[in-house]
C-alpha cells in the first residue's frame, strides 16, 4: 500500500487538471466537426452536454491509470524526480522551448508554402478553445501519456526483456525508449492529419514526424534528465510561443 500511495496521490492531483483539458479539447473539436457528423455523434448518446461529459470521464480515467502506473514505472526506472524546479534546469527548459515554439511556428511560411490548407489550419487553430486544450492538454495530459507512462513502458519493457542482468536501466535504453514514444507521439497526429489533408502525402507525412517526432524528442530529453514536469512545462510553454507568434504574424 505505501508503494502504491505516491503514484495515487500524483494521479488523484492530475485528474482535476485532465478533466478540465479535456473540457476544451472537446469543445474545439466540436467546433470543428461538420454538422452532420456532429448531430450523428449527439443522437447516439443523446445530448451536446453528454458527449462533452462522456469524453471528460474518459480522459480523466485515463489520467488516473496511466498517472498511477507511469509513476510506478518512472520510480522503477529512477526518472521520478521531486517536483520542484530549479533556477539553471528551468532556465535550459526554457531555452529549448523557446527554440523549438518558434520552430514550430515557422509551419505556416515553410510547409505552409508547398502544402495546400497547412496555413488556413494554423491559422484556425487559434482560437481560446484551441489555445487552452494545447497548453493543458497538450502540455500535461499528453506527457503524463507519452512520456511518463508510455517512454517508462518501453524503457522498462527493453531494460527487463534484453538487458535484465544489468541491475540498473541504462542510459541507452532510456534514449531508445525517448525515440520510439516520440515517433508514436508523431504517429499519434496522423489521424487529425489525414482529417486534416483527406490524405497523406510522403511531405505531409515528413511534416507530422519531423515536427511532431522532433518536439517530442525534446521532451523526452526533458523528462530522462530534470523530471517529467519539465517536460509538462516544456511542452505548455511550446505551444505558447508558437500561437503567440501566429496571433502577432497572422
Amino acid at each position: 500500500m505505501k508503494k502504491l500511495k505516491a503514484p495515487a496521490m500524483f494521479a488523484l492531483v492530475m485528474a482535476p487538471i485532465g478533466a478540465v483539458a479535456a473540457y476544451f479539447t472537446i469543445l474545439y473539436q466540436i467546433d470543428f466537426l461538420d454538422a452532420a457528423t456532429l448531430e450523428m455523434t449527439v443522437s447516439q448518446l443523446g445530448s451536446l452536454e453528454a458527449l462533452i461529459a462522456v469524453y471528460i470521464v474518459q480522459i480523466v480515467v485515463y489520467t488516473l491509470v496511466l498517472g498511477i502506473f507511469g509513476h510506478m514505472l518512472a520510480g522503477k526506472l529512477g526518472l521520478m524526480k521531486p517536483f520542484r524546479f530549479e533556477k539553471a534546469k528551468l532556465m535550459q527548459t526554457l531555452l529549448l522551448s523557446l527554440v523549438v515554439g518558434v520552430v514550430l511556428s515557422l509551419d505556416y511560411w515553410t510547409f505552409g508554402a508547398v502544402i495546400p490548407g497547412i496555413q488556413e489550419a494554423d491559422a484556425a487553430m487559434l482560437t481560446p478553445h484551441v489555445i487552452a486544450a494545447a497548453i493543458l492538454y497538450g502540455g500535461i495530459i499528453e506527457e503524463l501519456m507519452l512520456r511518463l507512462f508510455c517512454m517508462s513502458l518501453i524503457a522498462w519493457l527493453i531494460w527487463k526483456i534484453l538487458f535484465r542482468k544489468y541491475t540498473q536501466v541504462s542510459t541507452g535504453v532510456l534514449i531508445a525508449a525517448n525515440v520510439i514514444s516520440a515517433l508514436l507521439f508523431a504517429a499519434g497526429h496522423l489521424p487529425a492529419t489525414v482529417q486534416m489533408f483527406g490524405t497523406l502525402t510522403p511531405l505531409i507525412l515528413l511534416r507530422c514526424f519531423l515536427l511532431n517526432g522532433g518536439a517530442g524528442m525534446v521532451f523526452g530529453w526533458l523528462y530522462r534528465k530534470y523530471g517529467i514536469h519539465y517536460a509538462m512545462a516544456s511542452h505548455a510553454l511550446v505551444h505558447i510561443v508558437s500561437k503567440l507568434i501566429w496571433l502577432i504574424a497572422i
